[in-house]
C-alpha cells in the first residue's frame, strides 16, 4: 500500500522582496510556459494505458509515486519522466511504483510543489522561476544572458553551487534531487527581423510577469507587456503584442508559427528545470531505495537533456518550414545586449544573499574557462 505521513498544519510561504515575482501567476498556471497545452484531450487514457503497458502494479508495491508535471506528453520533460519510471520500476522489481501525469492533471506548479510539501504527492519537475517562491536564490537563475552556453549552465548546476541551491529545498520540505534542461528562451514576433539590440526598440513582446524580465526588455528598448499565457496566441493574433519569448518547443508545440513571422535565437535566458521529491516520502524511503530514486532522477535527467537538444534542433528546420524566418543573432550581437541588460542583473543581485551571489559568479566565471 502507498506509504504517505501528512502534515498536521498546512504551510503558507510568501517573499516580500521585489524577486517574489519570478514566482508569477504565469508559472503557476500549470506551467504554460514551459510548452503545456492545456487543451489536451484524453490525458488520462494515457495513464491507463502505461499502466496496461507495464510490467508492475501498484497494487503489489509498498511505495506508489505520484509524478506529476504541467507540459504535455510531447516534450522531452515527459519522456525522461517515462525513463526515471523505467529505471525505478525495475532497479526495485516493482516495489516502487511510479504513476505519471502529465498536462498539469495534478495542478500548477505551484501547486503541486505545495503538495510535496504536505506529502500528498511524490514527484515534479517544475522550472525555477516558481520554486523562487519557496527558495530566492533560486531567482538568480532568471538573470538574462547568465550562461553563455548550455555546457557553462550545466557545469554550473552539478558543480557545487548548484548541489547548494538542491540542499536548500530541503527546509522547505522537499529534496532537489537533479537538473534537467527546460533550454533557452528565444524570441519571436511579427514585424521585423531582430538580430542585434536595436532591433528591439518600440517592439511590444509579452513577457512573463517577472521583474526582472520586465525592467530587462525595457533596458533594450521594447515594450514588454505581461499577458496570461492562455490570451498569448489570441494577443499576437489581434496584433495586441508584437511577438514573445519562449524556449522552442513552447514556440512550436503551440502553433505560434501561425501568428509569428520572425524567429530570433536570442538565448536570452536558460531555464532549467529542477527534479523535486517529497522530503516526507523521501525520508520514508529505505536507504538503498533513496539512493534508487536519486541515481534514477539523474540518469533519466541526462536522457532528458539529450532528448531536449535533440528536439530542439528538429523544431528550429520545423518551424523553418511552416514559414517563419530565422533571425541569427551573433555572439557579439548577444554580448552587446548583455552588457545593456547587465544593471537589470546588478540591481536584483543586490537582494540576494551576496556571498551566495559572489559564489555563484565565481562558479560561472570558472565553467566558462573550462568551456571556452
Amino acid at each position: 500500500m502507498k506509504k504517505k505521513a501528512v502534515l498536521s498544519v498546512t504551510m503558507a510561504f510568501g517573499l516580500t522582496a521585489v524577486l517574489a515575482a519570478c514566482g508569477d501567476a504565469e508559472n503557476n498556471n500549470g506551467g504554460a510556459d514551459n510548452g503545456a497545452n492545456n487543451a489536451e484531450e484524453n490525458v488520462s487514457d494515457n495513464n491507463e494505458a502505461e499502466a496496461a503497458n507495464s510490467e508492475y502494479s501498484s497494487g503489489d508495491a509498498s511505495y506508489v509515486i505520484e509524478a506529476g508535471i504541467g507540459l504535455n506528453n510531447q516534450h522531452p520533460q515527459y519522456e525522461g519522466l517515462l525513463r526515471f519510471k523505467e529505471i525505478v520500476e525495475e532497479a526495485t522489481d516493482g516495489d516502487v511504483y511510479v504513476e505519471t501525469y502529465h498536462s498539469s492533471q495534478l495542478g500548477d506548479d505551484r501547486e503541486m510543489m505545495e503538495a510535496l510539501q504536505l506529502g500528498s504527492q511524490e514527484v515534479t519537475i517544475p522550472s525555477t522561476a516558481p520554486v523562487t517562491n519557496f527558495v530566492e536564490e533560486y531567482a538568480i537563475l532568471d538573470f538574462p544572458f547568465l550562461f553563455a552556453n548550455e555546457e557553462v549552465a550545466m557545469e554550473v548546476l552539478n558543480g557545487e553551487i548548484g548541489d547548494e541551491l538542491l540542499d536548500s529545498l530541503e527546509d522547505q520540505e522537499m529534496v532537489g534531487l537533479a537538473w534537467w534542461e527546460n533550454g533557452y528562451r528565444d524570441l519571436t514576433n511579427s514585424t521585423q527581423p531582430v538580430e542585434t539590440a536595436e532591433d528591439f526598440q518600440g517592439l511590444t513582446i509579452r513577457t512573463m510577469e517577472n521583474e526582472v524580465h520586465l525592467e530587462a526588455f525595457s533596458e533594450l528598448g521594447a515594450n514588454p507587456t505581461p499577458m496570461a499565457f492562455g490570451e498569448l496566441f489570441t494577443g499576437m493574433q489581434q496584433g495586441t503584442v508584437d511577438g514573445q519569448e519562449n524556449p522552442l518547443a513552447t514556440i512550436y508545440l503551440e502553433g505560434f508559427y501561425e501568428v509569428q513571422d520572425y524567429y530570433s535565437d536570442t538565448n536570452h535566458v536558460y531555464s532549467p528545470f529542477v527534479f523535486l521529491m517529497s522530503k516526507q516520502f523521501y525520508d520514508s524511503l529505505p536507504d538503498d531505495y533513496q539512493e534508487i530514486v536519486g541515481d534514477a532522477a539523474q540518469e533519466a535527467g541526462e536522457f532528458q537533456i539529450e532528448q531536449n537538444r535533440a528536439q530542439n534542433e528538429e523544431l528550429l528546420e520545423a518551424l523553418i518550414d511552416e514559414g517563419m524566418e530565422h533571425s541569427e543573432v551573433t555572439d557579439e550581437a548577444r554580448e552587446e545586449m548583455a552588457e545593456i541588460v547587465q544593471p537589470v542583473n546588478d540591481q536584483f543581485a543586490e537582494q540576494l544573499d551576496q556571498d551566495f551571489v559572489e559564489r555563484f559568479f565565481q562558479a560561472v566565471e570558472e565553467a566558462e574557462e573550462m568551456h571556452q
